[in-house]
């Protein structure tokens, strides 16, 4: 059967949220934009979560899409949702999260207008405390640096070809990002704080489970297929701020007993694939304290980086 082609299909993994699902879906059903589609895919929630989106289908038969898949992580959820998606472009939503509603509004404009495979907003982060901050959607000038996140975006359905996100790895948002901005033929941005992200204890970007960040390494690996050797260049851009950086900063605050041995793996990857710092281009054009923080991490003082960037946290409040 034809699938009857839309603007925009936006495709919501979803695993026992029920504290947080209607504000999401309630922030999606009213958006300003027309023609589009809403694809829930309840990865076998067993907290009463399922009965809420039954609802929404059922009050928006037109708008809302349901289908239900045994657990099995939300990568997986999204590439059932994109097999079956009938939009020009495609938006990712997490399930505890919400936007503002005219986000995808003006994202598509700015698509249609520039001709962007891709376009982008900011963030608005809302913590459990009530507290709101703006963050951009790049913390550097680099055309791959908002690659960490699918939610935050719209891709163009033929940019996104037969490109699937990794099943059962953490990290799958950042893999699925990266390629679509590296294959990419122009990325706009809307510069506003459209997308708004709670930020919680156990999400993946704040978990105290130093073994799972080793996914990493795995989507460093599979990347590696994708881009190398002609995009060793920017390859290495992703290894320095995605390994080196993020992960080991992350992974040295926590306090598991396997945190040593963690951080071992992670920075012997990055020395393997950039046996000299100095020799990285992508890395001399990082600003001075995100180069710290980085030698540091890679000589294995972590722990004396993370002193540094509570030091200058406190001295910025």
């Amino acid at each position: 059967v034809e699938k009857t082609v839309m603007k925009l299909s936006i495709i919501v993994p979803v695993y026992n949220v029920l504290p947080y699902i209607r504000c999401c879906l309630d922030s999606l059903v009213n958006q300003t934009a027309e023609d589009y589609e809403i694809l829930l895919v309840d990865d076998g929630s067993t907290d009463g979560t399922a009965a809420v989106l039954e609802e929404y289908r059922d009050r928006f038969p037109e708008l809302v899409g349901l289908r239900r898949v045994d657990n099995g992580g939300q990568g997986r959820a999204r590439n059932f949702a994109i097999q079956e998606a009938r939009g020009d472009f495609l938006g990712f939503i997490d399930s505890d999260d919400s936007i503002a509603p005219d986000m995808y509004e003006k994202l598509l404009t700015k698509a249609e207008e520039t001709g962007a495979d891709v376009a982008v907003c900011d963030w608005l982060a809302r913590y459990d405390d009530g507290r709101e901050e703006t963050l951009p959607a790049c913390l550097q000038e680099h055309p791959l640096a908002s690659a960490g996140s699918a939610c935050n975006k719209i891709f163009r359905r033929e940019l996104v070809g037969d490109v699937r996100f990794p099943a059962g790895l953490w990290y799958e948002d950042f893999y699925f990002s990266a390629l679509m901005l590296l294959r990419a033929n122009r990325v706009e941005y809307v510069r506003e704080p459209l997308y708004i992200y709670r930020r919680h204890q156990d999400s993946t970007m704040r978990n105290n489970n130093s073994a799972k960040n080793l996914d990493m390494l795995k989507i460093m690996e599979l990347l590696s297929k994708q881009m190398l050797p002609e995009h060793r260049e920017d390859f290495e851009f992703f290894l320095i701020n995605h390994v080196l950086l993020d992960t080991i900063s992350r992974v040295s605050r926590q306090d598991t007993p396997d945190r040593g041995e963690v951080l071992a793996q992670l920075r012997a990857y990055v020395r393997e694939k950039i046996p000299s710092l100095d020799s990285c281009s992508c890395y001399k054009n990082e600003s001075v304290k995100r180069r710290l923080i980085m030698r540091l991490n890679y000589m294995g003082l972590d722990r004396l980086a993370m002193g540094i960037l509570d030091m200058k946290g406190r001295l910025s409040k």
